[in-house]
């Protein structure tokens, strides 16, 4: 009777065999990428196919490391792996290791590997930038002499300041011949002695562009003591040589504009400057006059002569003001004197004789109030109003009180 076997009896003998195959334990597959997924658990899956068939490959989480890019329908990849079987399912895929692109893929990586290099190499850093001058009389170019790069800056570089002199060194920027071209246009135009030196060519595919990404071109960037700035294709194209020059230009029209200063709005820039000036001077003229005629109002106001007069009508006022004070005090005072003279006249003996009395005093002078102080015989000086008499006394007689 014949033999029975299970179905994974059957799996595992074929996957046995695919282990056996040493082709099939290490060997690269290329074809194009399709129904990629990546799995939430850092695995990938995907199908690889041609024009005639397809093959499904997983890679797994712990071989992604050296994957340098990601992974999108219809790129073009070779696949490094081994082909086996997976029993529960009894399908065979390829198991990925190394994923690399195909064609400009493959470009890309080296161009990867280089740019990370010359990274390293401090061949990008800030510090090695040499400012581009503002101001040139002398502009070096190293590209092709045919073309619309060249025609670009020529036309933008004369318009901006039509007495910049431009050097052409005609390069070849594209094929087998254009690295050794390209650096000694760099080399060529350092030696001339130009203030800034413009290194680029049109646009074009990765391939047509691929001069720009060796390291030679980038090392002759690096190592010009004169400013470059790289415009190499459109806006969209990065190469190597944008990396290490001192500055990149989105287009080589671009570039023209960077290099060269636009001579007409420096002139009106001027213009703005001089009007600016004239306004500022005007204005500043303006504060200065008024400051100075402030200070010959101050200098008035302080001169000795107008001090002299300030103090003169002062002391006038002073004096018209002591004069009224003095005037007013006099008239006080003689008002008091009136008083004092009318309280005078009211206790002067002469009013009172005036008025028909009249005093007597002894031969001594002394007042002869009472009867006690003379004797019959005594002479006596009798005051009356208009002079004296001189008498004796005859006799005293007391009067009773």
């Amino acid at each position: 009777m014949q033999n029975v076997y299970t179905v994974g009896q059957v799996n595992a003998y074929i996957k046995n065999m695919f282990t056996q195959d040493f082709m099939l334990q290490s060997l690269s597959v290329k074809g194009e990428v399709s129904n990629c997924k990546y799995h939430s658990s850092g695995h990938i899956y995907f199908t690889l196919k041609d024009e005639k068939g397809t093959i499904a490959c997983v890679m797994f989480a712990g071989n992604r490391n050296g994957l340098r890019f990601r992974m999108a329908e219809g790129q073009q990849i070779i696949v490094n792996g081994t082909v086996d079987v997976f029993e529960r399912d009894g399908k065979y895929q390829l198991y990925a290791k190394e994923i690399s692109q195909d064609g400009a893929g493959a470009l890309y990586e080296r161009f990867e590997r280089l740019k990370a290099e010359l990274e390293e190499r401090g061949m990008f850093a800030k510090e090695y930038k040499r400012p581009i001058p503002k101001y040139i009389s002398c502009l070096g170019v190293v590209t092709a002499q045919t073309g619309a790069a060249v025609r670009d800056i020529i036309q933008i570089a004369s318009r901006r300041n039509p007495y910049v002199q431009i050097i052409l060194y005609p390069a070849i920027v594209q094929g087998d011949m254009a690295v050794r071209s390209i650096v000694n246009g760099i080399r060529a135009m350092e030696h001339y002695g130009v203030d800034t030196i413009i290194v680029g060519r049109g646009g074009g595919s990765i391939e047509d562009l691929w001069a720009f990404n060796e390291e030679a071109v980038a090392q002759a960037i690096f190592d010009c003591s004169i400013p470059i700035i790289s415009a190499v294709g459109h806006e969209t194209d990065t190469t190597i040589a944008d990396y290490v020059a001192d500055l990149r230009a989105p287009t080589p029209s671009a570039a023209a504009e960077l290099a060269v200063f636009d001579m007409e709005q420096f002139q009106e820039r001027m213009s703005e400057y001089a009007y600016t000036m004239q306004h500022l001077c005007r204005n500043r003229i303006a504060c200065y006059r008024s400051r100075l005629e402030q200070y010959q109002m101050q200098m008035r106001y302080l001169s000795p002569a107008n001090q002299i007069r300030e103090k003169r009508s002062m002391l006038m006022k002073l004096e018209d003001v002591l004069q009224e004070h003095m005037e007013k005090k006099l008239s006080e005072k003689r008002h008091r004197l009136a008083l004092y003279i009318e309280q005078m006249k009211g206790l002067s003996p002469l009013e009172k004789l005036n008025q028909g009395y009249a005093y007597a005093a002894d031969g001594e002078g002394r007042t002869v109030s009472r009867i006690s102080q003379v004797e019959p015989g005594d002479e006596l000086h009798v005051y009356v109003r208009d002079g004296v008499i001189h008498t004796k006394v005859l006799d005293r007689m007391e009067i009773s009180e």
